[in-house]
């Protein structure tokens, strides 16, 4: 069972910094993109940045020079680096990957649960 789990949300003043986590675990073949998504209450899910499995590397225009997003293929993580919180970051995230489970034919996009992060004023 392929899963993704993510870390490190929490309560932050703004200005502050945290660190998310997502690890993808189970019998996977190949992890090719790798995504962090976030979701305000009554907003749309939005793309935050995304990288490749070369390492190439997105961002919405929200959140450049303050988000950085990196991966360890070999522990097949995700991380996302939030610097200057802002309120309005205030929002679930969500780890998203594009990866073939063990012996499957096509690749499949894996969702985590999401972590909250809430940036006080």
């Amino acid at each position: 069972q392929v899963q993704l789990v993510e870390s490190g949300g929490g309560l932050v003043q703004a200005g502050g910094s945290l660190r998310l986590s997502c690890s993808a675990s189970g019998s996977i073949l190949s992890i090719d993109d790798m995504r962090w998504y976030r979701q305000a209450p009554g907003k749309q899910r939005e793309l935050v940045a995304g990288i490749s499995s070369s390492g190439n590397t997105n961002y919405a225009d929200s959140v450049k020079g303050r988000f950085t997003i990196s991966r360890d293929n070999a522990k097949n993580m995700v991380y996302l680096q939030m610097n200057s919180l802002k309120p309005e970051d205030t929002a679930v995230y969500y780890c998203n990957a594009d990866l073939f489970p063990a012996y499957a034919r096509q690749s499949y996009d894996y969702w985590g649960q999401g972590t909250q992060v809430t940036v006080s004023s």
